[in-house]
């Protein structure tokens, strides 16, 4: 018992924050504040379009990004990364919402949390480095293309459709559009965009996101247009309350909660990485950012936050505008929380349409086509797990579209491996042991034949190779040369076997030498070459095989004897050190 409280003492205070990092946010204080303010400028209109994208409303995403922006500011692996609302989790949570309801996404919010937590005490934030590049960026461009459909309704000004499908509510809410055309909305969301992305390439520093919000409230008021807006917010944070967990409904919110814990994984780490590579000397910890994750969405839905993850363009905004330790993340949740108690009734007045408009600029901006572009020419693999990722993301859900792609993505890299892998006969001469005369080396060749096997011998690549030595010609005496497999798996091992005795009942006479010390298990435990080393025909070196079989050819008479008419013992026993190749 006290090994194991230890050991959990242990991993706890691993991922805890350390007093270097807590002390770093005094040094710059004034330039951290600074940069908070500029990503909170910039949070603001995401943190709304998104609470009210995942059908929980405006002050839903408020709240996570003051909660859980504050939580894992403190508490993660990265300290420039900011965490809140984004879009990825919004097309997970839409789903849980339509079916669940409130309660539901709430409930998911928790066990994912809780989720988070056991990942990062299991120490497994290493391991998310392990998706490939053309899955993340399918999952990136299907993310945006959804997050684009589910402003259709918002931006065309139109009640959002019955439905659980992005594709349709956008295809109905376009229909509802054109029955009766009210071109108010899509003026304002067009405007927005525009100037978003026109203002992003004009002065990157400014966060034209809000000022266009703003320009669009103001146009908005002063003309009495008849856009929607975001309605009534509460002047300030609720109680934390537990109220909402739904008991009965968690065996049914595990797959979702498991869902929404490994987007919150995956998206985290990964935005943490860019903020590694967008700063100088600075490096994240995977487990602790679990960690941190972990405490945010164990906490945001106690104040009827949603899931929040790390967010990849405020992070990016963050590092832009200097910040250098957590503090900068912590005043941007600061200053959300000011809003949030002092600017309601404002908020309230931003238009919907508006919203639609920042997040349809912001599905744009997400897609990096350079990219890309350069991933869908490297190979045509490449290419082929990226679009399905990114068609998968939109037919189906995003876990699911990570699932298919990394499948695919690991049948290709079989695939590679099993390319690689090669069987080549090679030439006895530089291997015979003692002086031949150029009669016993044309003799010699006549009767034994080796091959030499390089790369995995694993199932993808295990039955070219039996298919190989089993079309041999005749000949007397088959070495296989081992010592340069890489890797040995249970198939490659049986094929291998089946392969031998296909060998033998041919009677030839099968040598192995070069076995590294690492594949001898399997080889023998699957009964590869149990009747080998029976037989004394497994040796460390490929001239101690070659000098055996030379001895068995005597000995059965199809080699003439040596000059003292005796054959040699040859190289002995089975060894099993790894030798020369």
């Amino acid at each position: 018992m006290n090994t194991l409280s230890s050991f959990l003492g242990a991993r706890v205070r691993s991922v805890l924050p350390e007093r270097a990092e807590l002390a770093a946010m005094g040094r710059r204080p004034r330039r951290d504040l600074l940069a908070g303010l500029t990503v909170a400028i910039v949070a603001l209109p995401l943190a709304l379009g998104f609470g009210i994208s995942s059908g929980m409303g405006a002050e839903a995403g408020l709240a996570t990004a003051v909660v859980a922006g504050a939580l894992a500011a403190l508490f993660g692996g990265s300290g420039l990364q900011v965490s809140g609302p984004t879009g990825a989790m919004t097309v997970v949570l839409v789903p849980i919402m339509h079916e669940h309801g409130a309660s539901g996404v709430l409930t998911v919010g928790v066990l994912a949390g809780l989720l988070l937590v056991a990942l990062a005490l299991g120490r497994a934030g290493r391991y998310m480095a392990l998706v490939p590049a053309p899955v993340v960026e399918g999952f990136t461009v299907g993310i945006a293309c959804v997050i684009g459909l589910q402003q259709v309704p918002a931006a065309l000004g139109v009640p959002v459709p019955d439905g659980d499908k992005v594709t349709v509510v956008a295809w109905n809410a376009a229909r509802d559009f054109l029955a009766h055309p009210d071109w108010w909305a899509p003026a304002v969301a067009v405007t927005v965009a525009v100037l978003m992305l026109a203002g992003a390439r004009w002065r990157p520093t400014v966060p034209f996101s809000l000022l266009a919000v703003a320009a669009a409230t103001a146009a908005a008021e002063l003309a009495g247009l008849p856009v929607a807006r975001i309605g009534d917010l509460p002047a300030g944070l609720p109680v934390p309350s537990l109220a909402f967990l739904d008991v009965t409904a968690v065996p049914s919110l595990l797959a979702p909660a498991v869902a929404v814990a490994a987007l919150a994984a995956l998206e985290s780490l990964l935005s943490a990485a860019v903020a590694d590579g967008m700063s100088v000397g600075h490096r994240h910890d995977p487990d602790r950012e679990l960690f941190g994750q972990g405490l945010a969405n164990l906490a945001a839905p106690l104040f009827g936050g949603v899931p929040a993850t790390g967010a990849i363009a405020r992070t990016a905004v963050n590092v832009r505008s200097g910040a250098g330790s957590r503090l900068a993340a912590l005043a941007h949740a600061g200053i959300l929380a000011v809003i949030v108690f002092t600017a309601s009734g404002l908020v309230a007045r931003i238009p919907l349409a508006a919203l639609a408009g920042v997040l349809l600029a912001t599905a744009f901006r997400m897609v990096e086509a350079g990219s890309v572009a350069a991933m869908l020419r490297s190979t045509r693999g490449d290419a082929a797990v990226l679009l399905l990722t990114a068609a998968a993301t939109l037919a189906l859900d995003l876990v699911q579209a990570v699932i298919i792609g990394l499948v695919v993505a690991g049948a290709l890299a079989l695939r590679a491996v099993a390319r690689d892998a090669r069987l080549d006969r090679m030439p006895l001469r530089p291997d015979l042991p003692g002086d031949h005369t150029e009669e016993e080396h044309a003799l010699l060749a006549e009767h034994i034949v080796a091959y030499r096997l390089d790369g995995p011998l694993l199932f993808a690549a295990a039955h070219r190779f039996l298919l190989e030595l089993s079309e041999l010609a005749d000949v007397s005496v088959v070495i296989l040369r081992m010592s340069r497999v890489t890797a040995v798996d249970a198939s490659g091992a049986l094929v291998l076997g089946d392969a031998v005795r296909r060998l033998q009942r041919r009677g030839i006479t099968v040598y192995v030498s070069g076995i590294r010390d690492g594949h001898h298990q399997p080889l023998r435990a699957l009964g590869a070459i149990a009747d080998l080393d029976r037989a004394g025909r497994v040796f460390a070196t490929t001239p101690e095989a070659i000098a055996a079989a030379r001895d068995g050819l005597r000995r059965a008479g199809v080699l003439p004897p040596s000059e003292d008419g005796r054959c040699s013992t040859g190289g002995g026993p089975a060894r099993t050190g790894a030798g020369q190749v």
